[in-house]
């Protein structure tokens, strides 16, 4: 893990940019955290944007989360940003992209040609990503997920004993392959779903989260597109975390 730039935000956040191997990101800390004990963790997965078109909102969430108490860190998901593209991957979108602007199913396939190979590489480089932050001084357990793509969180969720806990975002197509493993999820779980996200099966998503198999698991769900998720669902996850991870 190399750092390459760091500045320090208006309200005291240290944000730097690093590189893991040929993966950018960026580790957001709250200012306090040189004087104080050790930050917990969120892990912030952006969208399927890229890093750079996706800033403005995740250093939002980073700066909610640092005036909790909580440093954040994010990682450009394999084939986006300037990463190169996967394999299969354009013809997969431009698959979907037909089947939705002719109001067709989107085929099991399709979906798992784009989502399944994500989820194959992102998961391993955010257990990466997590072993070279938890070795910084400023930074502790425990650790928690938020957003992104549902079904890296869940796979997370199975595979990652540090993760405490997630917050998940409802918003993408999920493979079928994806409701076993959710069966295996035991970690607090609180799902934000957009009742009316134009670009996602609403029942699949809620048949995923009736798979999950943790104890305790909450659904957020909200009138609006995708973009459209309410103030108050925010501060509820914020309070979600600060309750499993303080």
């Amino acid at each position: 893990m190399q750092f390459t730039s760091e500045q320090r935000l208006d309200d005291g956040i240290l944000e730097r940019e690093f590189t893991l191997g040929e993966i950018p990101g960026i580790l957001w800390t709250p200012g306090s955290a040189s004087t104080s004990a050790p930050a917990p963790l969120i892990l912030l997965s952006p969208p399927p944007l890229g890093l750079r078109k996706t800033y403005p909102r995740l250093v939002g969430r980073a700066r909610h989360c640092a005036a909790d108490g909580f440093a954040t860190a994010a990682i450009e998901l394999p084939g986006h940003g300037d990463r190169p593209r996967l394999p299969g991957a354009e013809r997969a979108l431009a698959d979907l992209r037909r089947a939705m602007e002719a109001g067709e199913p989107v085929s099991d396939e399709v979906i798992d040609a784009l989502i399944l190979p994500l989820v194959d590489q992102a998961v391993p480089e955010w257990q990466a990503a997590l072993d070279a932050i938890l070795t910084l001084p400023e930074i502790g357990g425990p650790v928690g997920y938020s957003g992104g793509v549902i079904s890296i969180g869940t796979r997370l969720a199975v595979v990652e004993p540090r993760i405490s806990a997630a917050v998940l975002f409802a918003g993408s197509f999920v493979p079928r392959a994806m409701f076993e493993e959710a069966r295996q999820v035991t970690i607090p779980l609180h799902v934000l779903l957009q009742w009316d996200d134009e670009g996602n099966d609403r029942q699949a998503a809620l048949d995923l989260f009736d798979a999950f198999g943790s104890k305790e698991k909450t659904l957020h769900a909200n009138m609006g597109g995708h973009t459209g998720v309410p103030q108050f669902a925010g501060d509820a996850a914020a309070q979600f975390f600060t309750r499993h991870l303080k």
